[in-house]
């Protein structure tokens, strides 16, 4: 019998769907030395590295992993994080936000709440071209309902080649080329040496001035001093930030006041722990069974 250790605010949730799924299991909620699995969230997790000597295996329940890479903490167990759960949520919220934008939601509630009758002009995503950093998981869920709203779409990618929503892939060297003439430029890159500051100066000058940026990757990937001026002069139409470098964001922070610049305090995509359960669960099984983990992250990459 193995013994699991939740280590989440949502542990009641996440206790009942696993003891539904794995009755000979024991669940604890409080580091015991005997444990050798732990199911959490990083940031709870990393606090008790220290009080877990025999611990083997750490299923995340986010996709980000970023508190158990810290340099300064052990690395001697088997991560795994949380995917092919949140490609539809935040497909949902990047779409949320570009029909708003082409729609033009806000302005027409402002126009509401000032008790302006007032006709705009609103836009459709139909022919638009969409640009998509990263094209994982997640970035192929993005593509697919491009597609559907017969959008184009551009991939940048390390290497691979394999979303079949995606009509032009561009690599290494050609991030300048993969920009221009965007329409909308979406980050779901994660945070590693390569991608840090990806989104720059240099890069948002290659964007034309009418391009919204949306961010739901990793505040690490953008320089926010090279955003703000982007912004601020109108070399970018507007940006909506999920997440960010600093989190919380400091009040003393010029995002607070850019203008044309929404945040979502990184809310696009929440782990609902029946969703990540069911990943734990066959992960679990895997291992019982002595087979490879699915999801495994590697601590050198950061994913």
């Amino acid at each position: 019998m193995k013994d699991i250790l939740i280590l989440t605010k949502d542990h009641k949730a996440y206790r009942a769907l696993i003891a539904a799924e794995l009755p000979e299991v024991n669940i604890f909620t409080e580091p015991m030395d005997e444990c050798e699995i732990v199911l959490g969230a990083p940031s709870m997790i990393a606090k008790e590295l220290s009080n877990l000597p025999n611990l083997k295996w750490v299923q995340s329940t986010w996709a980000g992993v970023e508190p158990l890479l810290d340099p300064s903490l052990r690395h001697d167990y088997i991560l795994t994080n949380a995917r092919g759960v949140f490609g539809g949520l935040m497909s949902e919220f990047v779409f949320g936000y570009l029909l708003a934008h082409e729609r033009k939601i806000f302005e027409l509630t402002q126009a509401q709440q000032r008790k302006e009758w007032k006709h705009f002009l609103t836009g459709t995503l139909r022919g638009k071209t969409i640009g998509l950093l990263g094209v994982g998981s997640i970035g192929a869920e993005v593509a697919r309902t491009a597609k559907f709203f017969n959008m184009t779409i551009r991939g940048y990618t390390r290497s691979s080649e394999d979303c079949e929503f995606v009509d032009e892939y561009f690599h290494v060297g050609e991030l300048l080329k993969f920009a221009n003439g965007l329409d909308y430029l979406v980050s779901i890159l994660p945070n590693t040496k390569e991608t840090r500051k990806i989104v720059d100066a240099e890069l948002l000058s290659a964007l034309p001035p009418h391009c919204v940026f949306i961010n739901i990757g990793r505040g690490s990937a953008v320089d926010e001093s090279a955003l703000v001026e982007a912004l601020e002069s109108d070399k970018l139409a507007g940006a909506v930030l999920d997440v960010f470098e600093q989190e919380p964001l400091p009040q003393e922070h010029p995002f607070w006041t850019t203008k044309n610049l929404q945040m979502t305090f990184h809310t696009s995509a929440p782990s609902f722990p029946e969703d990540i359960a069911k990943v734990f669960v066959e992960n679990y099984r895997l291992h019982v069974e002595g087979k490879p983990l699915k999801y495994q992250v590697d601590f050198e990459r950061g994913y």
